[in-house]
Parts: C-alpha cells; sequence; structure tokens
C-alpha cells in the first residue's frame, strides 16, 4: 500500500511482534490507528507514526490527567507526550509512543465518511513532528549515554531492525 504522510492507518500484528524481538513493550491491545508522519530524514522508507485514540472513551480523570501532561511547561519533556487534535472527531496522539514503520507493516487506511483520512490542518501536523522531533532526540540522547532506550517501545531498536529488512 503507498502510504500518504499525514494519513491515517492501521498496523498489521506483525510490527508488534517486532517491538517485542527488539525487547520494546506493547501493552495496548487494542486496534488503534496511527497517523503516519514524515518519512525519517536518515531513511525515506521508513515513517515516524503516532498511535491515536478516541478522546471520548476517557473518563475525565484520564482527560485530566492527558491535560496535565499538555499544559507542562514547552521546556519539560513531559509537555510532548501527548496531544489533543481533531481529526474526523476529537482525538489523543499518543505522541511518546511513537513508532518507526514501513509500507509492509500498513494494514489498512482509516476510513472515515468513506475516505481514507488523511490529516490536513498545518498547525496540528506541524505541532506533532514538533513533539516526535522532540521525543526522538531525547531517546537518542539517552540511548547513547545510558545504553539502553528510555521509551518502553524502545523506538531505535525497532528502526535499526526495520531498517536491516
Amino acid at each position: 500500500m503507498d502510504v500518504v504522510d499525514n494519513g491515517v492507518y492501521f498496523l498489521k500484528p506483525d510490527l508488534y511482534k517486532l517491538i517485542k524481538e527488539v525487547g520494546g513493550i506493547c501493552q495496548d491491545s487494542k486496534e488503534r490507528p496511527v497517523v503516519a508522519l514524515v518519512p525519517s530524514i536518515m531513511d525515506s522508507s521508513i515513517l515516524w507514526a503516532i498511535p491515536m485514540g478516541d478522546l471520548s472513551h476517557r473518563t475525565p480523570e484520564q482527560v485530566k490527567r492527558l491535560e496535565g501532561f499538555i499544559s507542562s511547561p514547552t521546556s519539560q519533556l513531559r509537555s510532548c507526550f501527548y496531544h489533543i487534535g481533531n481529526t474526523d472527531k476529537k482525538s489523543i496522539f499518543f505522541v511518546s509512543d511513537v513508532l518507526p514503520i514501513t509500507n509492509e507493516y500498513i494494514d489498512r487506511a482509516y476510513v472515515s465518511h468513506g475516505r481514507a483520512l488523511v490529516i490536513k490542518n498545518k498547525k496540528l501536523i506541524a505541532e506533532l513532528n514538533r513533539k516526535v522531533s522532540r521525543i526522538l532526540s531525547y531517546e537518542k540522547n539517552y540511548l547513547t549515554s545510558k545504553g539502553k532506550p528510555f521509551f518502553r517501545q524502545n523506538i531505535y531498536g525497532i528502526y535499526n531492525a526495520l531498517k536491516k529488512q
């Protein structure tokens, strides 16, 4: 499947197997859509994808917790962990769960109102890209200094496995 920048997709279960193979943790048992952002600068066949969820399914306590992260000072990394924005509904973007993906792991497009959903809001895309860049930079620096990943999914472990395929 040809992936469109900022398109929303569902992933194949094989990606979650790969995450476990590289020592990452993926505790999400739901079939969750992801927004496929821009290709990696280092390898254009690898895209950065952010898992998404529906905000309306959250309890007031969960929304308050998310808003606590989002409203943190931008100097704090935690301010980049989540984002709330509109797609075809009010959505949560789980930015700190960002995944590298390739076309091979795309199962199908997320369809809304009879069409594949592509996010066109430039401010939303810019903010998601800013937050992803910050998460990836932190992960790379942490990995270099500590020798282990900071984020549970092992972002660069997945990335390196995809490069070998």
